[in-house]
């Protein structure tokens, strides 16, 4: 599958020390290879993927490529984004 970023999903991933960078990038090739799928509460069209205790990414999969919306380096910054679709 190849992967998709979005323009704040770069912007997030840019803002991380380079240690959590490779976590995400090593993450997202494997989903990429077998891609398990959790999804957002509340019926969003989206998947949760957990990068670490804290980091994790959102991402949809549209035909073969899999588009990252977000990427968080700390629960509080998910909770607070997903709390957006209350």
């Amino acid at each position: 599958m190849e992967i998709v970023y979005s323009e704040e999903a770069l912007k997030d991933l840019k803002s991380f020390d380079k240690q959590l960078q490779k976590y995400f990038i090593s993450h997202l090739e494997k989903l990429a290879e077998m891609p398990p799928r959790r999804h957002l509460r509340r019926g969003l069209p989206m998947y949760v993927e957990t990068v670490t205790r804290q980091a994790r990414f959102v991402y949809k999969e549209e035909g073969s490529a899999l588009h990252v919306i977000r990427c968080f380096a700390t629960h509080k910054e998910y909770e607070r984004w997903y709390g957006l679709f209350r």
